[in-house]
């Protein structure tokens, strides 16, 4: 008997947006499946950070649908986005500097649960502590636990920056440029990062280092101009002709770190 394939995480539907009268991104159509990760790459202009905020909720299509668990989300306020399962980390670190790596998830935590839970006292919500120690775990900053966000290296408050993103729990989790300003060692233990997480959701990524996309994503899509030219595994992207011409040759090669 043949396995009930699962049914998809996320469905974008003729995707598209305008600001005016210049087309920052069009018709663009893709189904993503559980538990993958899938890089979004392009040359600059090509409306990658457009598509990531219009999957984010930041933006709103001007057409097309977004379908997320099945639920239609294309109007869906922003605020809705992550209660529903959608969480993204963004190119700029985005720590509060002065809080431990601890604190920082915790008050993360601790903003979700009360959000939707408006008559319990904050001191009330039990098991934060806990939960924010097994998440420092999960993404490798056990040790640094009480150790101030400032004073954490590039790489391990990118670490915690995700981990901010994980602290409401999503089921789509929307990178953008996880490994920005980070040296060949701390690409390696983010990499190593993003295929554990990799194993329990469903990561959708921007990046530029077409090394660590190849040797990570499963699926790699590839926008130019607004439009989708190819969506394929790594082996079919860089077989293909088109991408070879308008990206991947302007990126110094398969093998750019």
């Amino acid at each position: 008997m043949n396995p009930v394939p699962q049914a998809p995480i996320l469905e974008v539907e003729a995707l598209g947006r305008r600001f005016g009268a210049f087309t920052a991104l069009e018709d663009v159509s893709a189904v993503f499946g559980k538990e993958r990760i899938t890089a979004i790459i392009g040359p600059n202009g090509a409306g990658k950070s457009t598509l990531f905020n219009l999957l984010s909720g930041a933006l709103a299509p001007t057409a097309g649908r977004l379908r997320f668990g099945g639920r239609d989300m294309t109007r869906v306020p922003q605020a809705r986005f992550a209660h529903l399962g959608i969480a993204r980390s963004y190119q700029i670190t985005n720590v509060f500097p002065r809080l431990t790596a601890h604190e920082n998830l915790r008050t993360a935590m601790q903003a979700r649960a009360s959000r939707y839970d408006f008559w319990s006292r904050r001191d009330a919500l039990s098991g934060l502590a806990e939960r924010a120690d097994a998440l420092l775990a999960d993404i490798g900053l056990a040790g640094r636990r009480d150790r101030p966000a400032a004073s954490l290296a590039h790489g391990e408050q990118r670490a915690l920056e995700i981990g901010i993103a994980l602290a409401s729990d999503p089921k789509l989790l929307l990178l953008d440029e996880p490994t920005a300003g980070m040296g060949p060692e701390e690409t390696k233990e983010m990499v190593a990062l993003l295929r554990r997480l990799g194993e329990t959701r469903t990561i959708l990524l921007v990046e530029h280092k077409m090394k660590m996309i190849l040797g990570l994503s499963e699926r790699i899509l590839v926008l130019h101009h607004g439009r989708l030219i190819a969506d394929g595994s790594p082996a079919e992207i860089q077989a293909d002709r088109e991408v070879r011409r308008v990206y991947l040759g302007q990126s110094g090669g398969y093998g750019h770190a």
